[in-house]
Parts: structure tokens; sequence; C-alpha cells
């Protein structure tokens, strides 16, 4: 794959009572790739690996963990602190707990850029600026605090502070899973308006896999930590691998209100099939 950001070969992550991700390996270009499965699927851990987030008593151990030409598994918590929120960026689930609730958005986009960026005040003030109209908030924004923005206001700010210092690969952790259909969509269709923009690539971690086949490019899905399937996320409706078909039969919908979803026949060696039989 040309323009690679990440390599990833036989990422696991293993605590003290359980292996949460197991052996997973894939690559990430300039493109929108998604991590689907089900809760506790290993999406979020994979997601805290590639930004060494990954606290102990997890412990992280790969053939290969390649950020942006780096090689992860050697990064001290100093060469992470130079990546984080400059080459790679991470837009979380919730902004009432990701943002700091006693300081402005102004202060709070500042601080992202004083830790990357040697600017005057003057140019600071005009990133910032620049920063909220690229998410599509008006000025006064920046005088508020969390606690007085809507959700879908707290995910455009939570945007912005990802965008500030134009990484390279951007993870959104489930951003739109507090948010309305409506929003849901205006927040992915402004991730991808941004990806396509600056040259971004995106790795989704989601639920909604109508979301992921309507802005991704790809998708690999995750169970009980490993790879079970991949494919063109456009292909999603058609999924012959059983996993991932039942993922999107028992998603809901206006038309299924009432009736009883599809459950996961749990019967099924899954990682098997994936794999033809191992």
């Amino acid at each position: 794959m040309t323009d690679t950001r990440l390599i990833v070969q036989g990422l696991t992550i293993d605590y003290p009572t359980a292996r949460v991700v197991d052996h997973l390996s894939f690559t990430l270009g300039n493109e929108r790739l998604a991590l689907v499965g089900e809760s506790g699927s290993g999406k979020s851990m994979t997601a805290r690996a590639l930004m060494g987030l990954v606290r102990r008593p997890g412990v992280v151990s790969a053939e290969a963990l390649n950020v942006l030409g780096r090689d992860a598994l050697t990064l001290r918590e100093r060469g992470w602190r130079e990546l984080r929120g400059n080459d790679i960026a991470m837009v979380l689930q919730d902004p009432r707990y990701a943002l700091n609730p006693v300081k402005s958005i102004q202060a709070q986009l500042e601080e992202a850029l004083t830790l990357h960026q040697r600017l005057s005040r003057r140019a600071r003030l005009e990133a910032v600026k620049a920063a909220v109209a690229a998410v599509g908030l008006d000025l006064p924004v920046l005088n508020r605090y969390p606690g007085e923005l809507s959700g879908g206001m707290g995910q455009r700010v939570m945007i912005a502070l990802a965008l500030l210092n134009n990484p390279q690969v951007l993870i959104a952790d489930e951003p739109t899973s507090a948010l309305d259909a409506r929003l849901r969509n205006q927040i992915l269709e402004l991730l991808v308006e941004q990806c396509e923009q600056r040259r971004m690539a995106m790795l989704l971690i989601s639920h909604d896999l109508p979301l992921v086949a309507e802005h991704c490019q790809r998708v690999l899905v995750l169970y009980q930590g490993e790879k079970v399937d991949e494919m063109a996320a456009r292909d999603l409706p058609t999924a012959s691998h059983p996993y991932t078909r039942t993922l999107w039969t028992c998603r809901p919908a206006a038309q299924t209100y009432g009736q009883m979803l599809p459950t996961l026949d749990r019967t099924l060696n899954l990682t098997e099939a994936a794999h033809g039989g191992r």
C-alpha cells in the first residue's frame, strides 16, 4: 500500500486476567478504515496501543508496530508525547469527560497548540480561530466552557482540538455514539471532509455499521480480540462471514421497531470461520 501511515503486525494486548487483543495485523494508508465489533472486542484497546496509552498492568507486544515511520515498540514516553496530538491524534466519544470543565474552549485549544508549536500570541489566536471555523463553529464558542455546549458542539470542539496540529492520522473512537441520528451523519461528514482536505488518514472505531458503510472505504471486523473479517466498507450489507452478517442484520431500524432482533449464534467458532478452520 502506498503512503502507509500505520503498520500493525501481530499486535497483542494482555492483562493478568485476559488477552484483549490477539495477534491483530493491518495497515493504514491514506484512507478511512473502520474497526467494528461488539463491546469488548478489542477496538478501543487497539486504538490506545496506537497512541501509546496502554498502561500497566496491560502489556503490549507485536511483531511490528510502526507509526508514521517510527518503531512504536521502542518509543519512550517522551517520544509518544511528540507524536500524540501532533502527527497522530484522537477524538474520543464523549466531550463531557474528555474536555477540561474548568477551562474555556479557547484556553484548551491554545494549550494544545503550545505543546507542539512555538507561536506568538497573535499566531496562536489566529490558529485557534481557524480551527473552530474549520469544524463549523462560530467564534463566540471560544469563550464558553464545556458544560455550556450541546453534544454536537462539544464533539466539534473535540475534532478542532485533534486537528489543530495537522496530524497525518486521526483515530476517532466512537465519535458519534452520544449523538442523535442527524448529528451522527453531520459529524461523520465533517470528519470525511477534513480527511480529504488535509490528506489525512482516519481509523474509525464504531458500532454503527450503516455509517461505516457510507463514510469509510475499508473495514476490519473484530471478535474477542481477533480479526475475523476484512472487506470494502460498501460490501457490509452483503457480507458472507456469519459474524459480520449478524452484526449487520441485528442493527435496530425504524422498520424493525417492536420486533425481536437477531442474536449471534455463539455455538459457531467464528475465529475458525475467518481462517477457514484452524
